[in-house]
């Protein structure tokens, strides 16, 4: 039995130096990403048993993915490699502001992008304790959709909870498509993770974020709803917080949302939604203060930070 059962695509991320531009920038850094795998990663660093399932192409690309899964810790003994296939990339501008960080995708045809349910591993899923899917893998291609919507209705089937991150994605699909897919996995999900942009973009929900998670949670029995540096706002069986975001000097952006969906995860398997966020804010802040997507935390650590909440010096 696994603690949680994730799948998706995972790319090689190449990005400049902060400030620089892909069209003059002399190297890249390369490292590996993926929203799943990064939450798949994040919760294994921290104690989890956690098994990522996807469709890799070969070489040396698929090769360094597979590594990654190893150092980490998180099981990727079911993952389908095929050699004829392609990994996606995807490219970053690290701005600072007023520039956004630019995302470059060259991800299309992908290996993943052929995943089907035939291919799943049921058996893992079955005896995985929790699921977690995100709105990115359905808008990948229409086998990924049907491959989503299997997971999700097999895990309920058999009584798994089941997390569900919008994770909505302009560059994959516009919001008119996006809106009924994704509100069918708000729907038949346990746990649902959504900033306040993407309620708005995708389901008209507009307001204040207590005020969007409250309309959210008429979908889904637990809810958090995320706004930046505002931090984060919860709902679960008549009750509900707000988390605080931690202040931090920003490095990398990227991977953050998918850290904190790690800690809402561990806290749930804990039993408590209210730790959940509060440990999902901590990783938060490790992953924005992280060079690439994904977070190198100990359990220890995250306990610490969690304890010593806005001390400065652990001394």
């Amino acid at each position: 039995m696994s603690d949680v059962f994730t799948f998706g695509e995972a790319m090689i991320r190449f990005s400049v130096p902060a400030g620089r531009h892909l069209e003059t920038a002399p190297s890249f850094a390369v490292d590996v990403a993926g929203a799943e795998l990064n939450v798949a990663v994040a919760l294994a660093r921290i104690g989890r048993e956690v098994v990522w399932w996807s469709r890799l192409g070969g070489g040396p690309l698929a090769r360094r993915i597979r590594d990654r899964l190893a150092v980490a810790g998180v099981d990727g003994s079911t993952v389908v490699v095929d050699d004829s296939g392609r990994v996606g990339t995807y490219y970053v501008e690290l701005h600072r502001p007023p520039r956004p960080t630019a995302v470059v995708y060259d991800r299309a045809g992908s290996a993943a992008a052929a995943m089907s349910p035939d291919m799943v591993p049921w058996d893992r899923v079955e005896s995985a304790r929790w699921v977690h899917v995100s709105g990115i893998t359905p808008a990948l291609s229409r086998s990924c959709l049907e491959t989503t919507r299997a997971v999700v209705e097999r895990a309920r089937s058999v009584g798994i909870p089941v997390s569900f991150d919008v994770n909505y994605r302009a560059k994959l699909w516009s919001a008119t498509a996006a809106a009924p897919v994704l509100a069918e996995f708000v729907r038949a999900a346990d746990l649902v993770l959504c900033t306040r942009e993407d309620a708005e973009t995708v389901f008209g929900i507009s307001g204040q974020p207590e005020a969007v998670c409250d309309e959210l949670a008429r979908w889904s029995p637990s809810v958090v709803v995320t706004d930046g540096e505002r931090g984060a706002w919860w709902r679960h069986g008549g009750r509900g917080g707000h988390v605080e975001a931690l202040r931090v000097a920003v490095l990398d952006r990227l991977g953050a949302g998918d850290a904190f969906a790690a800690g809402v995860i561990d806290g749930m398997l804990d039993g408590d939604l209210a730790v959940g966020v509060r440990r999902g804010t901590v990783l938060a802040a490790v992953a924005l203060t992280t060079e690439g997507d994904q977070v190198v935390v100990t359990r220890g650590e995250i306990e610490a930070l969690v304890s010593g909440w806005g001390r400065r010096v652990d001394r």
